[in-house]
């Protein structure tokens, strides 16, 4: 197995064990733990209030930031007022759909739609550089935001080229493992016993910072190859001065990432 004796740790949350799996198949010894949980907004109401709006033809564009996005705004719906899905699904075909990279593409093919303005590259520049030969003076703009977090490159953006912006916050990041787990997978790494640590989301990356301290952070970063799955995690780990040491090349999902840490460390025999 090409992984045999590697270890690596997986702060995933959602696709935890199929991405632990993909690793163990391979022989890797695969350190779990979940930094970042997704939850559903706690309020509804703002959602449903947006969607209503949504509906009635209140939007030009819909900026899908995430495909995590799209599918809580429908669970919301289903959940709390099943009778605007199809309303929803009907508008959501008629609006212009700018989509930041393959997640939220894939989250409109479920639905039998595409996207009509995507990324180059799926980063908040990316989708910035895809609109900037846009007309957007007056056009209603709706940026689906990643947890509750403004995206405020993109949003000044907007509102500097003339939109009239919204927003709608469908989910909230809460911590997933206790700090005291934290603390011990960065202890892990900095003793040295961890290949690899393998991020999937940048909130992970600002949940490790926020309970380390910067120097056992700095230590267990000095011992423990990193890898990315894409441009946005990569560039968060790049601004905290953190080199990554493998991202997938073109597709960014886990699969693709699994494979780039097979042909890393599989063949190098370091």
């Amino acid at each position: 197995m090409t992984l045999s004796g590697r270890t690596i740790a997986v702060p995933e949350t959602r696709e935890l064990d199929v991405f632990a799996a993909m690793l163990e198949r391979r022989g890797a010894k695969v350190l779990r733990c979940p930094l970042v949980a997704i939850l559903d907004a706690p309020d509804p109401q703002p959602v449903l209030d947006w969607v209503r709006r949504f509906n009635a033809g209140e939007c030009d564009d819909l900026i899908l930031l995430t495909g995590e996005g799209l599918r809580r705004i429908l669970s919301c719906i289903e959940r709390h007022a099943s009778e605007l899905r199809a309303p929803f699904v009907a508008a959501l075909a008629r609006v212009r759909k700018i989509t930041r990279g393959p997640k939220p593409a894939r989250a409109l093919r479920e639905l039998g739609l595409k996207p009509d303005l995507a990324a180059e590259h799926p980063t908040t520049e990316g989708v910035i550089r895809a609109l900037e030969g846009e007309p957007l003076g007056g056009r209603r703009v709706t940026v689906q935001r990643y947890g509750n977090k403004p995206n405020v490159p993109l949003e000044s953006f907007l509102q500097s080229a003339g939109a009239q912006v919204s927003i709608v916050e469908p989910y909230v990041y809460a911590d997933a493992a206790a700090d005291a787990a934290v603390l011990e997978l960065l202890q892990k790494m900095a003793a040295g016993e961890v290949d690899l640590i393998a991020f999937t989301s940048a909130v992970q990356v600002d949940r490790l910072f926020s309970v380390g301290t910067p120097e056992l952070v700095k230590a267990a970063f000095e011992r423990t190859a990193v890898a990315a799955v894409g441009p946005v995690v990569a560039s968060t780990l790049e601004e905290r001065g953190i080199a990554v040491r493998l991202m997938p090349e073109e597709s960014y999902f886990m699969k693709p990432l699994t494979t780039a840490i097979e042909r890393e460390l599989g063949s190098r025999g370091e």
